[in-house]
């Protein structure tokens, strides 16, 4: 059976299995049905103006004709509330205000190829400040306004060792070989890679010519002004760069000569360094290298110079993400993941901690992930804009000020869709594992008109990372499945981010392990509180998500069906094909496949596929290289020998992340939702009572 055929019956499944009960069924009007998905907004970074009172950000839809995500730039005015289109036609994104506020920088594109362009805001026109033949990424003005710095591709000379022959004219020849000679030829969402780095270039905001001013065989990025004439930026020029994958130190640039000096030395990775307001310190974030599967990130400060680097808030709980300086440079704002949320503090030079705010988020439309950011004005009263997440919509645009009192959300963008329709109600829910009582947090999203009457179909759906978060955000993959009656659960079980280092490390050489229990404790929960039949249980996960999927269904029989989705299957063949291979190898599983295989083995689901009874769906992209085709279908095909019933999906033209298109997000649901319909013991029971 085909992929067309498969989601075409998915899809018909689907529409014959929702919640069978007494219940009358929705109004079609009001159900959050698979072509809703079309009608989503959202907003992404958003950067408030210098002197507070405006904030641009990128205001998201589907284009239903294009099936893409497509982002434009608006603008909220603080004073009088208005929400207005600022960039539109193509989509755009990355807006990055002039130290005075007066010039607009971002990125789009035109007849097909990357523009880097200048608004002026107060005529409102822009022009395309460079030719550009491949995408600048991270732009950042200088202190004085006059240039900007970026990073962009450099192709390099391919490897070959032979001259290709040429075909004679009007000949059909195969295309010339291609030879590969480093360790990362492919990576997922770039598929095989071109020969080249990464590179920092400066150019004058008059427009013309950029000025390429790192070069060598070393990756480039996070370009920052420490003044004027000198650039920061993050890489790593080591000879062996290509065996440590996590490795970076902090470089300076000096423009007057290009010279590169290393600012950071340690083993371990040191990034993303944000100059203080006064250009005196550099706050930047890292870690001394254990060589452990995760390791938060700490912050540090040091002086311009690179000297007396020092660790601020060591004793801090979370991971350091996003840090910006506060306009005074007497403290330094930071994002970290807590608990589900995402919160933000102020952490002062001598390590002093206080929370500013919490509910960053929602950035993370179809499942509910913690994703989100936030910017800081300058003068006497500065302003935050951030990201703010619901359980309820996606992200809109809030401000807070610096003290984080009367937090304002300024955007409605969903409030001509959401409100007229039955959408899921999210409760959390928090249990003690039965492996060793850790708390484990986790959350409920109930189908319209529920009732705690033990009859309801239930959906665990497990994150993938491992080493990342959930959070009680909108998601319309969960919002899809409570749509059809289903009672849907997600969890942060050990080995999550956001609950400390110490509790994301308990799977560390024990992934999938113990992190099984604690799923297994979210489901009995949920069994207990009645809110579900126990013979109607499902398990769908993606990514790590979707290797515990497969682990579970070799521990228990406990579910009627699962659906794995763009999985690991076999560590082994990760380890040596997967686009993050050395990483795996050294990090996660630290040892060597061809001397050890029986550690790469023993966390693998495909080493146990005999003890599997449970109906298994295997769903990948076809370009996903971060967990390749092929680890599906070992599993299919095992599943296929033993008799188990199992079917293959591939979703053309996918990366890992299968949801980057809405259609792609609604053939996911659905054909999982088919799946599961066909296993349903309820509708099984109906149908046989039907046929008689």
């Amino acid at each position: 059976m085909n992929y067309k055929t498969l989601l075409m019956a998915g899809i018909s499944a689907v529409l014959l299995s929702t919640h069978i009960s007494a219940k009358a069924p929705q109004e079609k009007s009001k159900k959050f049905t698979a072509d809703r998905v079309f009608d989503i907004e959202y907003a992404t970074d958003p950067q408030v103006s210098p002197d507070g009172k405006s904030v641009v950000y990128v205001r998201h839809s589907m284009d239903r004709m294009t099936d893409k995500d497509k982002g434009q730039i608006w603008i909220l005015n603080l004073n009088d509330g208005s929400n207005r289109p600022l960039v539109t036609g193509s989509s755009a994104g990355g807006p990055r205000w002039s130290p005075d506020g007066s010039r607009l920088i971002y990125a789009t594109s035109a007849d097909g190829k990357p523009e880097m362009r200048l608004l002026y805001m107060d005529t409102g026109r822009s022009f395309s400040l460079a030719q550009f033949f491949e995408g600048p990424s991270g732009a950042v003005w200088s202190p004085d306004g006059k240039k900007v710095a970026f990073s962009m591709f450099v192709k390099g000379d391919k490897p070959s060792f032979a001259a290709p022959m040429s075909p004679p004219e009007g000949a059909s020849w195969n295309p010339a070989v291609k030879v590969f000679d480093e360790l990362t030829f492919r990576f997922d969402g770039a598929g095989y890679l071109d020969v080249g780095k990464n590179q920092i270039f400066v150019l004058s905001i008059d427009g013309g010519t950029p000025r390429q001013v790192t070069f060598g065989d070393a990756d480039m990025s996070s370009p920052a002004w420490l003044d004027n004439d000198t650039l920061l930026a993050t890489g790593n020029t080591a000879d062996d760069r290509d065996m440590d994958p996590i490795e970076s130190e902090i470089y300076a640039i000096e423009l007057s000569d290009l010279s590169l000096r290393a600012m950071t030395s340690r083993d371990g990775p040191d990034l993303d360094p944000v100059v203080s307001p006064d250009g005196k310190l550099i706050a930047y974030r890292g870690y001394n290298d254990k060589v452990l599967s995760y390791q938060q990130n700490d912050l540090y400060v040091m002086n311009a110079d690179g000297t007396n680097s020092r660790e601020l808030a060591a004793d801090f709980a979370g991971g350091m993400d996003q840090v910006a300086w506060a306009p005074d440079g007497k403290s330094v704002l930071v994002a970290s993941e807590d608990h589900g949320v995402i919160s933000l503090f102020n952490i002062d030079l001598k390590g002093k901690v206080s929370k500013v705010m919490t509910g960053i988020g929602g950035g993370s439309i179809g499942r509910p992930y913690a994703a989100g950011s936030f910017s800081v004005s300058q003068g006497k009263k500065p302003m935050i804009a951030y990201m703010a997440g619901f359980a309820e919509r996606p992200a809109e645009v809030g401000v807070v000020g610096l003290n984080g009192k009367d937090p304002q959300v300024l955007t409605e963008l969903n409030s001509d869709v959401l409100p007229y329709l039955n959408m899921a109600r999210v409760e959390e829910v928090k249990v003690k594992s039965s492996h060793d009582g850790k708390e484990i947090e986790a959350w409920v999203a109930f189908p319209p008109d529920f009732k705690a009457d033990g009859t309801y179909p239930m959906i665990l759906e497990i994150h993938g990372g491992p080493y990342t978060m959930y959070g009680p955000y909108f998601a319309s993959e969960i919002q899809r499945y409570a749509a059809e009656g289903y009672v849907t659960v997600w969890s942060n079980p050990r080995g999550s981010t956001g609950y400390g280092e110490d509790f994301a490390l308990e799977i560390d050489l024990a992934y999938p392990g113990n992190d099984y229990h604690d799923l297994m404790t979210v489901v009995d929960e949920v069994v207990k509180r009645n809110y579900v039949d126990p013979k109607r249980l499902f398990v769908t996960g993606g990514s790590g998500g979707g290797l515990l999927t497969a682990w579970i269904v070799t521990q228990t029989d406990r579910f009627a069906a699962a659906a794995s989705v763009k999985p690991v299957i076999n560590w082994m063949t990760m380890a040596l094909a997967g686009d993050i291979a050395q990483y795996v190898r050294r990090h996660w599983i630290r040892d060597d496949p061809w001397s050890n295989p029986e550690a790469f083995l023993k966390l693998s689901p495909i080493r146990y596929v005999d003890k599997v009874v449970t109906p298994t769906l295997m769903m990948v992209g076809e370009e996903d290289w971060r967990t390749p085709a092929w680890e599906a279908e070992q599993f299919y095909t095992a599943l296929k020998m033993r008799g188990v019933d199992t079917a293959l999906i591939h979703v053309p033209g996918s990366p890992h992340y299968i949801a980057s298109r809405p259609s792609r997000l609604v053939a996911k649901t659905d054909n999982i939702m088919g799946w599961f319909a066909k296993y349903d013991p309820v509708k099984k029971k109906v149908e046989k009572e039907g046929a008689h």
